[in-house]
């Protein structure tokens, strides 16, 4: 089926009041998680797992345990016949109750002060190699490494070689092995997948970022400042998954750029986002209320370059359905927006977690099959000298029929939500949408090209 995309004015839809905070995990979660972990360590024969977790890098240790590392490090050891062991510096050992393991009396602590920030005291914890010894790492121990990343070779290790270079010590170093892909691999990896109430606290994720994004958009004005635009955002508190863009004027062309002083100046290109833990909402387009505040020779934007890109995004759309081989995906995105027009060099979609990008299913030749429980970020970033950029990077969640009913159950609103977004989508703006493809953020299909005209949005017929 041909979809031709064309402006369409629009209200932007209302999908009602915030959501209900989701609870923390309990401790029984918790548990049914290390249990998990346990049954994989026998698998790969490991006696041992070691965690690190930094500011940057806490999300396999939170998922875990809740715990998520601030200020300074954490490294937890877990075993087989005892409650794992959560290692902390000074100023982290009092907010170990956030864990409901620690409640529960099923996190044991010790503090290693070097893990503490620079002068502070350190007169007060034994040498790692003391704990880690306690906890019988030795000459007969097979250990797994978690950070953040894992390689082809199990040999490389990504965490601080301080610890590193203990556990090879004492272990051996054949003995210590990279870990990681046991949490963070698209197609098996323990956090690749949630359940029903993992979908709720994404959705909630997503509720607020893209209620930030919406408030940004409806709010600049010509002549603001990127600072006074970023304010109107609102952000509440929920911890950041990743630094706050907003690219335009002189630093249009930095992606990564934050608010650096920049000025609204019509007819100039704007990328921006809101990344939460769970949820990361962009959009990308001119600041313009329509095609003829645009330079000359992009003023065909629509036409040959967000019109296209929404034309291909409703076919990915349309392969979100369960056993679909990221491969596939990938060569869509390929053929229907090649890379000498629209520039696109990352993974068209990948899986998002409390970490903005956890890993993905979708690279070329990737057998990797979509599953139930997957938590896809939409995330397609075309570039083009001439054109800018163009974007609808919102989460959305691969859900079979079970997991629906599961959560029409367990969070009857959110379902609704999902639903209203989904009616939203197929009818407004013209996107099909396999049944399992539940929607999360409240801009959901939306794709603005002219941000001083936010009504106008580009619709498929």
């Amino acid at each position: 089926m041909t979809l031709t995309p064309q402006i369409k004015s629009i209200s932007l839809p209302d999908f009602g009041p915030a959501p209900e905070t989701p609870p923390p995990p309990s401790a029984e979660k918790l548990l049914d998680r290390i249990a998990a972990v346990r049954q994989r360590m026998e698998t790969q024969r490991l006696t041992h797992l070691v965690i690190y977790a930094d500011r940057e890098h806490t999300a396999n240790l939170t998922w875990l345990t809740n715990f998520d590392a601030r200020f300074e490090e954490a490294l937890l050891i877990l075993q087989f016949d005892r409650d794992p062991l959560l290692i902390t510096g000074n100023e982290c050992a009092d907010y170990l109750p956030v864990s409901a393991l620690h409640d529960a009396g099923r996190l044991r602590h010790e503090l290693f002060q070097d893990f503490s920030l620079l002068d502070q005291p350190r007169d007060k914890s034994r040498a790692l190699r003391e704990i880690l010894a306690g906890e019988g790492i030795g000459a007969a121990s097979r250990v797994g490494s978690v950070g953040w990343k894992y390689f082809d070779s199990p040999g490389q290790l990504e965490i601080p070689s301080f610890i590193a270079d203990l556990l090879r010590d004492m272990a051996g170093r054949h003995n210590v092995v990279n870990a990681s892909a046991m949490f963070m691999h698209a197609g098996h990896g323990l956090r690749s997948i949630v359940d029903a109430g993992g979908i709720a606290t994404f959705e909630f994720a997503n509720w607020h970022a893209s209620e930030s994004m919406k408030r940004m958009i409806l709010g600049l004005k010509e002549g603001m400042s990127d600072f006074d635009v970023v304010s109107l955002a609102g952000v509440n508190g929920l911890p950041l998954g990743c630094h706050i863009t907003f690219a335009t004027g002189a630093h249009h062309s930095l992606g990564l750029s934050g608010p650096t002083g920049q000025r609204m100046e019509r007819g100039s290109p704007l990328s921006m986002n809101i990344g939460y833990w769970r949820a990361n909402v962009c959009r990308s387009a001119w600041l313009a209320e329509g095609a003829d505040d645009l330079p000359t020779t992009a003023r065909d934007y629509v036409e040959a370059f967000a019109g296209p890109y929404v034309a291909a995004l409703a076919q990915w759309f349309g392969m979100m359905r369960i056993g679909v081989e990221g491969g596939d995906i990938q060569e869509h995105i390929n053929r229907t927006l090649p890379r000498d027009r629209f520039g696109i060099s990352l993974n068209p979609g990948h899986l998002i977690d409390i970490d903005e990008w956890l890993s993905s299913p979708i690279f070329p030749g990737s057998k990797l099959p979509l599953r139930s429980g997957m938590m896809i970020q939409v995330d397609i970033i075309p570039s083009s000298s001439v054109y800018g950029s163009t974007r609808m990077e919102d989460g959305i969640a691969i859900a079979d029929a079970e997991m629906r009913r599961d959560l029409k159950s367990l969070a009857p609103a959110v379902y609704e939500r999902c639903m209203a977004r989904r009616r939203f989508m197929e009818n407004v703006i013209g996107i099909p949408l396999p049944g399992e493809v539940l929607p999360l953020s409240n801009m959901a299909g939306i794709v603005q090209p002219f941000l001083m005209a936010p009504d106008k949005v580009i619709a498929l017929s």
